[in-house]
């Protein structure tokens, strides 16, 4: 019984500073895309750095290219097979540099072995432009506001591995 106060006490706790979610697919209707997709960087990057949606994916395209270009790894053979795309999935090798260079700093909030300290949540995350890091997705945090096409944060119990917050 007592576990199950526990638990009820947490989850009341974290409705109670769960952060406002307001749909927006950072532009993609507008350029001409339909459907789901795997496009979370792209997203997120033009939501919270203000650029035009296909202006992200082209340089999201065109930094894909160049990894693969200069590597000979198993990432740069990913980023050349036929059909991939910035619609279907970035890696952090790549879009990481694309974001510091539009003015964001990287803060990481996970240390190997020490759990998830912060979670997505308004009590946890500061105010400000960010990029969220959570578990296979990146979501635009804007003044305590989720922008994104779905509510990643699982009502304030997904862990943040980091965020980029613009400076």
């Amino acid at each position: 019984m007592l576990s199950f106060l526990n638990l009820f006490a947490r989850s009341s706790a974290s409705q109670t500073h769960a952060l406002n979610f307001r749909l927006n697919d950072g532009g993609r209707e507008l350029a001409g895309f339909k459907g789901g997709a795997g496009d979370c960087v792209v997203r997120a990057i033009a939501i919270a750095a203000e650029l035009p949606y296909m202006q992200v994916y082209e340089d999201l395209q065109a930094a894909n290219a160049a990894y693969a270009d200069k590597r000979k790894d198993k990432l740069a053979r990913r980023l050349n097979a036929k059909g991939t795309s910035p619609r279907n999935g970035n890696h952090r090798n790549v879009f990481h540099d694309y974001i510091l260079g539009h003015g964001f700093s990287w803060i990481p909030t996970m240390k190997v072995g020490a759990g998830c300290q912060v979670h997505l949540r308004a009590d946890e995350l500061p105010s400000g432009t960010l990029i969220v890091k959570v578990s296979k997705h990146l979501s635009a945090v804007i003044d305590g506001v989720i922008q994104d096409t779905h509510n990643p944060s699982r009502g304030g119990t997904r862990c943040v591995y980091g965020y980029y917050i613009k400076r």
